[in-house]
């Protein structure tokens, strides 16, 4: 590892090509290759970050893994509950780069180093299952005398500020301790780069403004690659569709999610000439687009109006959005490569993160995102949709308008990071 290096961590792989975006955009900001500890070196080196026989935007460090090291797992697991290490096993998880000079105690200033840790999960705080992670991570580095760097975050205003009104009657004990601890962690990080104002403003109640920074999405900036259309994929004529198993994950009505999207594709095949695109984002075992995609495909197949998009990088998917007409997306990160390419796009969205930048981009964020939590029929998906069809033109041009801009405040994302890294 060089002396001066810029360390990137809580990636989760990138066959979730949001964070692929999110990496891949950073890099290209930065003068000098970042290092990764990643989550899976393997979907790294498939995708675009370390391709084989392409330039790597990014040294790789393979977190560690239980699949591959269960002895030492079950070794720290008993030590963390002996001893109440907590942090323990993010020691081991990231000993690749804790056992480098980078990591050294004195931070390395004695030598002239300034190391820097960055956090590119985005909206990892936004779900429960991280907190403690990216708690103990944030620690672990400030405790060797590195500074931390919060990137391109996301975070749901309650878990910072509690809740509001009659409801913050219902706020236990244990809730408020969890806002608190969240406040303590925020304030630790030496710079918080929130990527949309709801954010951004709930941070400046519990962090000082000089901390923070309100910069769009480093994703804004993804380079795009066109592959060659596959059939029925009509250029300039296409509605693309993004479906995450995660929109049906937080549906409060079961089925609705699905219903809508089938009632919709009904529709479109019915009142239009269009084509329709499935396009998946996310590629996991455990978090696969292409399942609901394929539900979708398997039903509606037959009427040669729509097409099952393969699994490709995050430029080349971005290539696809692109060509697209309008766009109807779950997956924030395939909404921002539709954005960023002027497609009008309706955001099925389940938190903050869609709201916040559709607020940003147009002013507010109704009719622009659909959230989840209030289907309540088929038909309202189809609704939203006319809407979008409705302003096709207006919203297009209003892209047109904000988006240069836009994009030349997220490189600003870079900078923000080499500043801080230079001292």
């Amino acid at each position: 590892m060089p002396e001066k290096k810029i360390v990137l961590y809580m990636h989760a792989g990138s066959g979730n090509h949001g964070c692929e975006a999110i990496v891949n955009s950073l890099c290209h900001m930065l003068r000098e290759k970042p290092f990764l500890i990643t989550n899976s070196e393997r979907e790294d080196k498939r995708y675009s970050l370390a391709p084989a026989g392409g330039t790597a935007l990014c040294d790789l460090a393979q977190e560690r893994h239980f699949s591959q090291h269960k002895a030492a797992h079950v070794m720290y697991y008993g030590w963390r509950r002996l001893t109440g290490d907590a942090e323990s096993f993010l020691r081991y998880r990231y000993r690749a780069v804790f056992d480098k000079p980078f990591c050294r105690r004195d931070g390395g200033r004695t030598a002239g180093k300034y190391p820097l840790a960055v956090s590119i999960g985005g909206d990892n705080y936004c779900y429960d299952m991280m907190v403690k992670d990216l708690m103990l991570a944030n620690r672990a580095f400030h405790d060797r005398g590195v500074k931390t760097v919060l990137l391109g975050c996301s975070i749901e205003p309650e878990l910072l500020l509690g809740k509001a009104g009659a409801a913050a009657q219902e706020t236990d004990a244990a809730q408020e301790t969890a806002r608190r601890k969240m406040a303590e962690d925020m304030n630790l990080y030496d710079l918080i780069i929130a990527r949309e104002s709801i954010t951004y403003d709930a941070l400046k109640k519990v962090v000082p403004e000089e901390k923070l920074r309100l910069v769009p999405d480093p994703a804004f900036t993804l380079g795009t690659k066109e592959l060659p259309l596959p059939e029925g994929f009509a250029a300039g004529n296409t509605v693309g569709m993004n479906v995450s198993p995660m929109i049906r994950d937080n549906e409060t009505k079961a089925g609705i999610t699905m219903a809508g999207y089938r009632a919709l594709v009904e529709h479109i095949i019915r009142t239009t000439d269009m084509q329709i695109a499935l396009i998946p984002h996310v590629v996991w075992d455990r978090n696969d687009d292409r399942k609901p995609l394929k539900e979708l495909y398997d039903e509606f197949r037959t009427s040669k109006r729509v097409v099952l998009v393969g699994d490709a990088s995050c430029e080349e998917l971005k290539g696809y959005i692109a060509r697209c007409r309008m766009f109807i997306g779950a997956r924030t990160h395939a909404t921002i490569a539709a954005y960023s390419s002027l497609v009008p796009t309706l955001v099925v969205g389940y938190s903050v993160k869609a709201k916040g930048i559709a607020r940003d981009l147009f002013g507010n964020y109704e009719n622009y995102v659909l959230p989840v939590q209030q289907l309540r029929e088929k038909e309202d998906l189809i609704g939203a949709f006319e809407w979008l069809r409705d302003y096709e033109g207006e919203i297009r041009r209003d892209l047109q308008r904000v988006m240069p801009e836009y994009k030349e405040r997220a490189l600003q994302a870079g900078k923000e990071v080499e500043r801080l890294w230079e001292g």
